[in-house]
């Protein structure tokens, strides 16, 4: 991976990580694996399927639906994949004698350059690894040891002229190939992004309340994966495509019991349902103006400020109703704006 911490260096320099602060913070330690543990001499790449059985791109056309990216529809992949890789690296201890460590995401570890470096797949033009095997269903994790093991042929670049993955973004996050600008990424905003999402950015996210596969899916390299059905990680189907209504009358105890052990649940309640009512802006469902009304007084203001925007995007006839009495109580400048903004160009209530 020797141009690896330079391409990072410059994502980083661009400032496409977003909020992703620790991203900066430990780019010394993912440049070198071995500034994680010095006495590494090896490190193998376990890659595990989670191809989902139908086109999750199916579900975007159910305006009163949200949909869940794909990975997410089962139990964490952090504790799924952390499990089968002790078991690996148990064995591969006991074996040959060898320290190990595993890493899951949570540790400054380049899984993706390490995996093309071990031959698992490539990185494509949306920066996901690829593999002929598994197409871009891949949860990456790393063993780490101090056992000297033959090292495998990197992966080399198919994707071609193929630039599926770019023009099939709904939020243009890719201003070029092989580099994402997550600030502008769906899963980025609908996961990571903990404060109110940029107005000019809300109507491309559609009903997508966590994650988005589209760049995946849309990769011809996933036909191939039609092959290993067998052993990809099965999803819930009570997770793929859910009623707007519902998903917006969550509190914050519904809401762990609803998502517990998914990562879904690690965004927590405000930006979940936050993302909720941006798909029930986006919906075109009058009747779905209800719930925003519900939200006008949610404690969030991260709820609040888009229940304003939903209601003026489902019944703008309505807003300055619904304003008086709030906006000028309002203690939220954020939320104050969203209601002025909803309001122009008409009249402001006293």
């Amino acid at each position: 991976m020797p141009l690896a911490p330079e391409r990072l260096k410059a994502w980083l320099a661009e400032g496409y990580h977003g909020a992703m602060d620790w991203m900066v913070e430990t780019a010394e330690r993912r440049s070198d694996p071995r500034t994680l543990w010095p006495e590494v001499h090896s490190v193998i790449l376990l890659g595990l399927n989670y191809g989902p059985a139908e086109d999750p791109l199916a579900a975007l056309t159910l305006k009163d639906r949200g949909t869940i990216s794909v990975y997410a529809r089962n139990r964490d992949y952090h504790d799924v994949i952390k499990g089968k890789l002790k078991e690996a690296a148990g064995l591969l201890a006991a074996k040959g004698g060898a320290d190990v460590k595993v890493f899951v995401d949570t540790a400054p570890v380049m899984e993706k350059p390490l995996a093309q470096a071990a031959g698992l797949g490539w990185q494509g033009k949306h920066t996901v690894i690829i593999s002929r095997d598994f197409g871009n269903w891949l949860f990456l994790g790393a063993i780490f040891t101090t056992a000297e093991l033959p090292v495998d042929a990197p992966e080399r670049d198919h994707c071609g002229s193929c630039r599926r993955c770019l023009d099939i973004c709904p939020t243009n996050a890719f201003p070029e190939p092989y580099r994402l600008d997550a600030r502008r990424c769906v899963s980025y905003l609908t996961i990571e992004h903990k404060e109110h999402i940029p107005e000019d950015l809300r109507a491309g996210i559609g009903n997508r309340i966590f994650g988005c596969d589209d760049c995946l899916a849309v990769c011809p390299w996933n036909k191939f994966a039609q092959t290993a059905r067998e052993a990809r990680l099965a999803q819930r189907d009570d997770l793929a495509a859910l009623p707007l209504a519902e998903l917006a009358r969550l509190d914050d105890p519904a809401f762990r019991t609803r998502f517990a052990g998914t990562p879904i649940k690690r965004t927590g309640r405000d930006r979940f349902v936050r993302n909720v009512l941006i798909a029930i802006g986006n919906s075109g469902e009058r009747g779905l103006a209800a719930e925003a009304v519900r939200l006008l007084d949610d404690p969030s203001p991260l709820v609040r400020a888009m229940a304003v925007w939903a209601l003026s995007r489902l019944a703008p006839d309505e807003v300055a109703r619904h304003a008086a009495g709030r906006r000028e109580h309002e203690a939220d400048e954020d939320v104050r704006a969203e209601w002025e903004r909803a309001l122009a160009p008409g009249e402001v209530p006293a």
